[in-house]
């Protein structure tokens, strides 16, 4: 259940933060998609979540 309450921050975060991100190189990975709706873009980053979601728990091991 952890993991899914993490996932759908990430998700949130990742619509927020979009323009900033790809910047950086998140948001582009391989297995992150993009789509628009009406107008809108949103964006499903899969493997950005992992990967933030991984980092996260290293952190929080070290801790």
């Amino acid at each position: 259940m952890r993991w899914l309450i993490v996932f759908v921050l990430a998700f949130v975060l990742f619509n927020f933060l979009a323009g900033w991100l790809k910047h950086i190189g998140l948001g582009r990975l391989p297995g992150d998609f993009s789509f628009r709706f009406r107008g809108k873009e949103y964006y499903v980053p899969l493997a950005s979540s992992v990967l933030l979601s991984l980092l996260a728990m290293v952190i929080g091991l070290l801790f």
